[in-house]
């Protein structure tokens, strides 16, 4: 458990890739041939890079910023096995009321979002060669920088967004496939469990479930119980890692769109806390969202768990104020019991699709350095 004697501070997995290695990632989308050591010299450079400015930021809670990965939750690719193939995706239903603004929402050099992959085959795991070298570099790294962190990360996707991201050609009956991707995801879990690291389980869908096209016009009720079953998909994969090793990201989306249609956190809080973890981190910097630091007033986090509240935007290139960021988490302080820890973050990552960086990269350092600052002032206000 973190201890409740200052705000410490930390991100949300992805940070901004250099431009030699978005080159290389797309290449990689493309199919052309890329050479192995050119590969892995770029992947080593790049993490090592990003654990140096993560400790000369002053950040306490690290990662290697997902380097080597194209995406948050496409990267499975390379690590489960059934996925072949794409189909186009609808687009969730904030945006089809704006469908002009939609159509700019998404572009990527690197990879096309308007895109979803197909799961044509049995969903097993088979990445754990591929796992093994991204913390083997990123143990390389902390090595390197002699960086003086209280406590790394390294971010992993949910059963539920591989499920809400991956079209299912071969299953046919949803809960099948989403216990099927869970069977498959445990084992990456275990493996970044047993490295000794705090794992993040990055689960956007448990909050964007409301606003997608399937769920958008459906009642409260089903959109909990759907949330309600991903959590238990979740808790099932998580099994066999102490909770006290879990934190969970949920999030309403990290795109810059209307958002009008997003659920309500004081509604999915129940359904959230259900899961097997000890942390969480939800956005509260969002325009959309800042007034729901309430929330955790009327549904209070249970005992024992770390609450990462987003204070810094990740969809703009305005630097948040540090004290605009003291001020927001004195307001989640407040709102919760006076012996829950809070950990300061971003609402989400800065690069969670490659090459859609919505925040210039230099910007995105300068905001964590704001993020830093914020959590020092908080600090002397509440402590």
């Amino acid at each position: 458990m973190v201890a409740n004697d200052r705000i410490r501070t930390t991100h949300i997995g992805s940070l901004p890739r250099p431009p030699e290695l978005l080159d290389l990632l797309q290449k990689r989308q493309d199919d052309e041939d890329v050479d192995a050591d050119e590969w892995d010299e770029t992947v080593e450079d790049a993490t090592r890079d990003v654990v140096r400015r993560q400790a000369e930021v002053g950040l306490d809670v690290a990662n290697n910023g997902e380097q080597s990965r194209v995406s948050f939750n496409w990267y499975v690719a390379d690590r489960l096995s059934g996925i072949e193939g794409e189909r186009e995706q609808e687009l969730w239903a904030d945006l089809q009321e704006f469908p002009d603004y939609a159509e700019e929402t998404f572009e990527t050099d690197v990879i096309d979002l308007s895109m979803q992959p197909v799961v044509a085959g049995p969903v097993e795991y088979t990445g754990r060669e591929e796992a093994e070298a991204e913390l083997a570099a990123f143990h390389d790294a902390l090595s390197a920088v002699d960086a003086d962190f209280e406590d790394t990360f390294v971010t992993a996707a949910s059963p539920s967004v591989v499920t809400a991201t991956h079209v299912d050609d071969y299953y046919g009956d949803y809960e099948e496939f989403l216990f099927a991707v869970a069977d498959a995801m445990a084992e990456e879990y275990e493996i970044v469990a047993d490295a000794g690291l705090t794992l993040q389980i990055d689960a956007p869908e448990l909050l964007t479930i409301g606003h997608t096209a399937a769920y958008a016009d459906e009642p409260l009720e089903e959109v909990k119980a759907a949330t309600r079953l991903h959590v238990e998909a979740l808790n099932e994969a998580l099994s066999s890692v102490p909770e006290e090793q879990v934190r969970l990201h949920t999030c309403w989306g990290s795109y810059e769109g209307p958002h009008h249609l997003d659920t309500d956190l004081v509604e999915m809080l129940p359904e959230i806390y259900e899961a097997d973890i000890t942390g969480l981190s939800v956005e509260q910097a969002n325009p959309r969202h800042q007034h729901e630091y309430r929330a955790f007033a009327e549904q209070p986090v249970p005992d024992g768990w770390t609450l990462v509240p987003g204070v810094v935007d990740v969809k703009t290139n305005v630097v948040d104020h540090p004290q605009t960021i003291a001020d927001r988490l004195e307001r989640v302080a407040d709102a919760v019991d006076d012996a829950t820890p809070l950990v300061a973050a971003p609402d989400c990552g800065f690069g969670t699709q490659a090459g859609l960086g919505m925040v210039d990269p230099e910007i995105a350092w300068t905001k964590l350095e704001a993020l830093v600052e914020g959590a020092e002032i908080a600090t002397e206000r509440i402590y």
